[in-house]
């Protein structure tokens, strides 16, 4: 009788263990990363530009498009994300990674982020899991709604003139404060770029002015700030950068560069005969050897600050020289909308015609 029942205890002891085996290895196929187990290839087929690099902490790059979504490269193949999959839109401008491992996609249209299994649309309605519903805060006053935290992620807020902040409980929008309209730009005050600086500082480009916050108060940088005729050559800013030395890079699609150091704002560009005699210093195409529309900026780890010029190449300026990169250093495109150091301190350049490329000190690789 005693072995029948030790027998019976054996078997229902088996029987829970292979069962809570059963059950963790369906969890574990439940937790797998997207790119897993849907199918990749080992090119990149994007053809529009690639507007944004990024490295997460795994070390996986971030492609994003113009057209055509995300691409996630693990060093041996290419997943796609676009709108089919929840992506807010194909036009990708930012990709960012928040502290819990999570890559966060500003669009055209909104936020996404993607934690390895889901993508969620976080600036609409998620009507299917309320878990995901991140609440977007209109501000009631300027003082009670801005704020900054060491986790804070930035987002451009579509055409508002506003930025959305995430600080990793909830997505906040937040308008700017009023600012006069100083030129004719549609969209005066729509975010076209995002700079962390030091001092606690976020800048945020817009196409009529920079906004600089530091938790406390508002630097505001325009056209009336800088004595600018607003007729002649106002500011249409596409790119903000600070470097590691706290100096504050203006790219503009027109007037080229402004450089603000310390209190003082110089145009860097007109500073180093880079802006042609003849330009009217707006939107028209310029000439070979100039840097008048400026749409990406970076910096090194040697502290060169790298510019990517929509008509005249990319251009590297080292402290005391500037030099101009265009197809002659192997090329297809003058046209760089993207500039992104890796964690292993390579250059990487996203172009205008869907073509990545590295730097390998002298002249671009093609990788893609």
């Amino acid at each position: 009788m005693n072995n029948k029942m030790n027998l019976i205890y054996l078997i229902l002891i088996l029987t829970l263990n292979f069962s809570c085996m059963e059950k963790k290895s369906t969890e574990k196929a439940t937790n797998k990363p997207e790119w897993a187990t849907t199918p990749q290839a080992d090119t990149l087929k994007f053809n529009s530009g690639i507007r944004a690099i990024f490295q997460d902490s795994e070390g996986n790059y971030w492609f994003g498009s113009l057209q055509e979504g995300v691409a996630a490269y693990n060093g041996k193949s290419f997943t796609y994300i676009n709108s089919n999959d929840g992506l807010t839109d194909n036009q990708i401008h930012h990709i960012q990674e928040d502290k819990e491992g999570v890559i966060w996609f500003n669009t055209q249209k909104g936020v996404s982020s993607y934690d390895g299994i889901k993508i969620v649309d976080h600036t609409k309605v998620n009507t299917e899991d309320s878990r995901y519903n991140f609440p977007i805060q209109n501000n009631e006053t300027i003082q009670s709604q801005w704020m900054k935290s060491d986790n804070d992620l930035w987002f451009e807020a579509g055409n508002q003139e506003g930025v959305y902040r995430y600080d990793g409980q909830k997505l906040t929008y937040l308008a700017f404060p009023t600012d006069k309209i100083l030129n004719h730009y549609d969209n005066l005050f729509a975010i076209t770029s995002i700079s962390k600086g030091r001092k606690n500082m976020i800048w945020l480009g817009t196409y009529a002015g920079v906004f600089g916050y530091n938790g406390k108060g508002f630097t505001i940088i325009n056209d009336e700030t800088l004595g600018f005729d607003r007729n002649i050559a106002p500011l249409h800013i596409r790119s903000i950068f600070e470097d590691s030395k706290g100096r504050l890079w203006i790219g503009n699609n027109g007037i080229g560069v402004l450089l603000k150091d310390g209190d003082s704002i110089i145009n860097f560009s007109e500073k180093n005969n880079l802006i042609h005699p003849t330009s009217g210093r707006k939107g028209d195409k310029s000439l070979p050897g100039t840097l008048e529309h400026v749409f990406t900026i970076a910096e090194d780890g040697k502290g060169n600050i790298w510019f990517g010029d929509r008509d005249a190449g990319i251009w590297k300026y080292d402290g005391v020289r500037m030099t101009n990169y265009t197809k002659k250093d192997g090329l297809t495109n003058d046209n760089a909308l993207s500039i992104f150091e890796d964690n292993k301190g390579e250059l990487w350049f996203g172009m205008a015609d869907g073509n990545i490329y590295k730097f390998n000190g002298k002249t671009f690789e093609k990788q893609f």
